[in-house]
């Protein structure tokens, strides 16, 4: 499908990439992984063709055809609704739907033979191109997607940007690319969407690169990792965990490796040194200093991952009650958020707060910190200092100062060592502390907003999506800092290997109420499967059992034996479709090997050559496909007829 090869790309002196090498297979569903600004996007985009590579060659099949997530989608806007934006993915059925409605128009004046034939060739293309499902396709994307039946002809302007990218996704998907490529998908996503993410994506018969740092979700729709690391692309044919474990290995083998090379040099150095100057020994000497000049160097393992070396400490210590709200009820207008609800927090809870957009999770934080009025009682513990992190928190960083700056106006009385030390904890090392908050990234700007939370020594934390825009290095740093942290927290995140990690108690909000699951995600979700199961079952028993049909009156042996014909005639050309489909399969199969033989994909004209041969009989099996199908239906309706 793609093939890039030797790829080198320089950003000014900087090599993104050198000789860089990956061959992206029909059907590969790929994670892309990398620390912050090793390239993952640029990758993305040199596929496009929005880059262009200083060396080497990416090559494509002629059939390819790519769907781009990426965050530059967010500045569209229209007034247009959301669901015709989604529908703009249908733009030939669209056309053809107006040419349809303007040849109905003629007909009622003009009726002759030549416009019938046309109105068939129309209708027969639009068919073919799901015209007439288009519209209940784009409806189930789009509340796949967290919105609302109502929400989709709502126009797109009035809407946030994490909503906007829903809909730029969800246009993406109903264009069904033989290639997606999606740039950190989940970070606009609630949980019920992006678990809905994961099921579209194992049904989607396409090719799959993904750019994310949810480590859950790559594991549930990747079946290989692409580490971008030292300018090359790593493959590991596995998920995220399985790369995870294999990483371990290689470095185990090279750190041994290199330790052993290492060795080596240090004694064959200490041969030339000693013996360099003796005549019966020099010629020895010199050749063992060529051997090393000519020796290919093993590289060191890079360290592992950034270590928490900050102690994360408060000076008072509350009392045993953090807070209460007692019969609180909430609503903004008509819409109910809480009714009559019970909320108490202790001392030492560790809570996440779970569940889909616009169900009130972040109301309720407002509301436990107190900026949210409702009605009832809130009740505040004895000596307990709240410290609230939400995204609104990085606009109230001081663009104009820098970082350590910006920490020690904090007013947490730490020395500057101790600052340096604990943004060293979040990745920003050396000088890069003193540069000012208004050149950070969004990721580096969350970071430092974090900080800044952990050090203002309270005793009650609330972080709201505390993970947004941050890699996987500083997410186990944030894994790490809340591990060690001594007081009390409530999260509220769609990071479910963070979630896991962090929290003993989950809360979800279910019937205008809080709940609470005294134990950890994983614990919950298997709790609420089994919960789904017996609520089903117990609907299925229910419902009452069915009348029985009356006995259909016997059927004419003249009918039947047509029926029965047909039936016979209908099974014989199934029979002989199957043969053909397991025969294309076959053929398919061969195809994808060659695709996988470096002698294939490492020669441009067998590469182009087999591509092609390769999707003229994977649409000739689609077609296939489609007639078994037909003759199946149509063996059941039979079948059925003759009861």
């Amino acid at each position: 499908m793609i093939s890039i090869n030797n790829l080198s790309f320089h950003f000014g002196s900087r090599p993104m990439y050198e000789d860089a090498n990956l061959h992206i297979k029909p059907k590969d569903k790929i994670g892309l992984i990398g620390l912050n600004g090793t390239g993952k996007s640029t990758l993305l985009r040199i596929i496009v063709g929005e880059y262009k590579p200083d060396g080497g060659s990416i090559q494509m099949g002629k059939e390819t055809t790519i769907g781009f997530l990426n965050q530059d989608l967010l500045s569209y806007e229209t007034h247009e609704s959301i669901l015709s934006v989604a529908m703009q993915a249908f733009d030939e059925a669209i056309s053809l739907q107006k040419e349809i409605d303007q040849v109905l128009v003629e007909f009622e004046n003009n009726f002759h033979d030549n416009l019938v034939d046309r109105l068939a060739t129309l209708q027969e293309r639009f068919e073919a191109l799901g015209g007439y499902t288009m519209q209940a396709e784009a409806e189930a994307i789009l509340e796949g997607l967290g919105f609302t039946t109502e929400e989709l002809q709502k126009p797109l302007a009035s809407f946030s940007g994490g909503w906007r990218m829903r809909v730029m996704l969800a246009k993406i998907l109903l264009q069904k690319p033989s290639l997606l490529l999606l740039d950190e998908p989940t970070n606009h996503l609630d949980l019920p969407s992006i678990k809905w993410l994961e099921s579209y994506l194992d049904r989607f018969e396409g090719a799959v690169v993904i750019v994310s740092h949810d480590r859950e979700f790559l594991d549930k729709t990747t079946n290989i990792t692409v580490e971008v690391s030292g300018a090359k692309l790593n493959v590991y044919p596995g998920s995220y965990s399985f790369y995870v474990e294999e990483k371990a290995m290689r470095n185990e083998i090279q750190k041994g490796a290199f330790e052993n090379q290492q060795a080596h040099i240090r004694q064959t150095e200490r041969f030339i040194e000693r013996f360099k100057a003796k005549a019966t020994k020099a010629k020895q000497a010199q050749s063992r200093m060529k051997q090393l000049e000519r020796m290919e160097r093993i590289e060191d393992v890079a360290p592992d991952a950034a270590k928490v070396n900050f102690s994360f400490k408060f000076n008072v210590q509350p009392g045993r009650h953090i807070l209460r709200l007692e019969h609180m009820s909430k609503s903004y207008g008509d819409k109910m958020i809480f009714r009559d609800t019970n909320v108490h927090v202790e001392r030492g809870d560790k809570i996440a707060l779970i569940g889909g957009n616009g169900k009130g999770k972040s109301t309720l934080l407002r509301i436990i910190a107190g900026t949210e009025p409702i009605q009832g009682k809130r009740e505040l513990g004895h000596n307990v200092i709240m410290s609230f992190y939400a995204q609104h928190q990085l606009e109230a960083l001081s663009v104009e100062n820098e970082m350590l700056q910006e920490l020690q106006q904090a007013g947490s009385g730490k020395t500057e060592m101790e600052l340096r030390t604990l943004l060293g904890s979040f990745l920003f090392t050396g000088d890069q502390v003193f540069k000012k908050i208004k050149v950070l990234s969004g990721g580096e700007k969350s970071r430092v907003a974090l900080a800044k939370t952990l050090i203002s020594e309270a005793n009650f934390l609330m972080l709201d999506e505390p993970t947004n825009h941050l890699d996987m290095q500083s997410v186990n740093i944030l894994i790490q800092a809340l591990e060690q942290y001594e007081g009390t927290f409530i999260i509220i995140s769609h990071d479910r290997y963070f979630v896991e990690n962090v929290a003993t108690k989950i809360w979800y909000i279910e019937d205008y109420q809080l709940k609470e699951y005294p134990g950890t995600y994983h614990e919950y979700e298997a709790f609420q499967e089994k919960r789904e199961k017996e609520q089903k079952k117990e609907a299925a028993a229910a419902v009452p059992a069915a009348k029985k049909e009356e006995p259909k009156p016997r059927r004419d042996n003249s009918e039947f034996n047509a029926l029965n014909n047909q039936l016979k005639q209908v099974n014989r050309q199934l029979s002989e479709v199957e043969k053909q489909v397991q025969r294309l399969e076959q053929e398919l199969a061969g195809y994808e090997t060659q695709l996988a033989d470096p002698k294939v994909y490492g020669n441009p004209n067998l590469l182009q050559e087999t591509s092609q041969k390769f999707e003229v009989v994977q649409k000739e099996l689609e077609t296939t496909n489609q007639k078994w199908e037909s003759l199946m239906l149509e063996a059941e309706e039979l079948e059925s007829k003759l009861g």
